[in-house]
């Protein structure tokens, strides 16, 4: 369905422009945007390299494995009905450390490895579970320490201090983390009190 929203929208601007006589911006409009995002995932590699590669580090020298140890006590609260050693928990929690350093590419496949894992707990059903609910909201939301990605962005456009942005997105991405857990909660919470 998405793909037929953005077939329809590059189809009417095309129409439009045609119309208006301004083929011609469009056309360089196009190019220009191809250029940038050429020069955009360049310098977007150089630094998930680097940072994969610190995780690569942090994992094989056992900081992961603490870190996740010390998050499992929280992640067991939020998710009370996923057995304790469950491989649901294990992605979850290598989701949730992924996002805390900004690397959204290398915490989509664990996320999806999470719902998969989720979804045969609770029957394959289609309808989705609480801990399905929870989890999307967490990782929506998620707690960025080091948001790698627009770093990056901000390298490639020149920005005069890349990393500025480290103090503001984690006070940010703390309170959005904050209120979707509130706002799960209070979700859960009126739905047991309906008895639904």
């Amino acid at each position: 369905m998405v793909n037929v929203i953005w077939v329809m929208m590059a189809l009417v601007g095309i129409v439009f422009a045609a119309l208006n006589g301004t083929i011609r911006e469009v056309n360089e409009a196009v190019f220009q945007s191809a250029k940038e995002a050429v020069t955009i995932s360049i310098g977007m590699i150089s630094v998930l390299v680097f940072w994969l590669g610190l995780m690569k580090i942090a994992e094989m020298s056992g900081l992961l494995s603490a870190l996740a140890r010390l998050c499992k006590p929280f992640v067991r609260r939020l998710f009370p009905e996923v057995p304790a050693n469950h491989p649901a928990l294990g992605y979850i929690l290598s989701n949730m450390i992924a996002n805390m350093f900004g690397l959204g590419n290398a915490a989509t496949p664990l996320g999806i490895k999470a719902m998969e894992e989720l979804k045969k707990l609770n029957g394959d059903r289609d309808t989705a579970s609480r801990s399905m609910v929870t989890f999307l909201a967490i990782n929506t939301s998620s707690i960025t320490l080091i948001p790698a990605t627009v770093i990056s962005i901000r390298m490639t456009y020149h920005s005069a201090s890349p990393g500025e942005i480290i103090g503001t997105t984690f006070v940010a991405s703390l309170f959005s983390t904050i209120a979707a857990i509130m706002i799960d909660r209070w979700f859960y919470i009126r739905r047991r009190k309906k008895g639904g």
